[in-house]
């Protein structure tokens, strides 16, 4: 089993940065490609970045290209999410999930299925 623990969210104004992390326990972290994901209010869940298991490849949704980045420590078994110029429609609720060997490309497919989700951290950008 792998836990996985979101935090960083909270309430900012329009255009401001917020980093999210995600603390992974558990299993081994390195063999798991990591993601990014996020649910507005009376939407579905989408996909927001992915990285592979070594940190080497990427993805964006095309929504949160060139302001979003995703990055992660293997030695501290934590990913995180950069986030700069956030909008309002950037409010949701974020999560992170792992899937063991995947491609971060693998991880944007919807229907990709996760092996393991956190429990999200809420973040609220105001006009």
């Amino acid at each position: 089993q792998v836990q996985l623990v979101e935090s960083g969210g909270g309430l900012v104004q329009a255009g401001a940065s917020l980093r999210l992390s995600c603390a992974a326990s558990g299993r081994t972290f390195s063999p798991y490609a990591m993601g990014w994901f996020r649910q507005a209010p009376g939407k579905e869940r989408e996909f927001v970045a992915a990285i592979s298991t070594s940190g080497g490849d990427t993805y964006y949704a095309d929504s949160v290209k060139g302001r979003f980045t995703i990055s992660r420590d293997n030695a501290q078994n934590t990913v995180y999410l950069q986030m700069n110029s956030l909008k309002p429609e950037d409010t949701a609720v974020y999560y992170c999930a792992a899937r063991r060997l995947a491609t971060a490309q693998t991880m944007g497919v919807t229907g990709t299925t996760m092996d393991y989700w956190g429990k999200g951290t809420l973040v609220t950008v105001s006009a």
